[in-house]
């Protein structure tokens, strides 16, 4: 079994935003897979669907990005599964618009759904897939940036990058984590 969590904050308000491309994924990979997200449990809207023969949780906490830890914390222990049974997808400033990362394991950073994450489960070593939405410009605060939305000519790179990470997501789970990094990690 796997949880694949996508971050982001609930609601329209948020909808559009760069902070929301970890639930944009998640809305990806459930339609790739014919599966509605709109089960309320563990402070979170899940779906359930299958990869591979493997049993798949698809999960987008509504707890708000800054608490996501709470949500993500309770699955766990609900199903008692081991961090590298966790994906995490979620926004990365540190990372050109349209790229993603896959990682491991790895700190923080400057994010704080990952933040609350790491400290709830008194672990960093679970995967992530990071998506890149590029660095603030120096005029802008941190937090107006990461719930702005997205430039016209950065949608498209935005929307390759969201199938992307999912096909990466799938690979993890039919192969496995280096597959994935080779594959889809640029």
């Amino acid at each position: 079994m796997y949880i694949v969590v996508g971050l982001g904050n609930p609601g329209e308000k948020y909808a559009p935003t760069r902070h929301n491309v970890g639930f944009v994924t998640i809305d990806f990979l459930a339609e790739r897979h014919s599966v509605k997200v709109t089960k309320i449990k563990h402070k979170a809207v899940i779906g359930e669907c299958e990869i591979n023969g493997e049993k798949i949780l698809l999960v987008k906490p509504q707890t708000f990005m800054n608490l996501s830890g709470e949500s993500v914390l309770d699955i766990m222990e609900w199903y008692k599964i081991k961090p590298d049974q966790l994906i995490v997808i979620y926004d990365d400033i540190d990372i050109p618009v349209g790229k993603i990362r896959i990682r491991p394991s790895g700190s923080s950073g400057s994010h704080n759904g990952m933040k609350s994450i790491i400290h709830l489960l008194k672990s960093q070593d679970f995967p992530r897939v990071r998506i890149g939405v590029g660095k603030q410009p120096e005029y802008m605060d941190l937090g107006d940036y990461v719930l702005s939305r997205f430039k016209p000519e950065e949608i498209e790179p935005m929307e390759d990058a969201v199938r992307r990470a999912a096909f990466a997501i799938e690979e993890i789970i039919k192969s496995d984590l280096a597959t994935a990094m080779n594959k889809y990690s640029k």
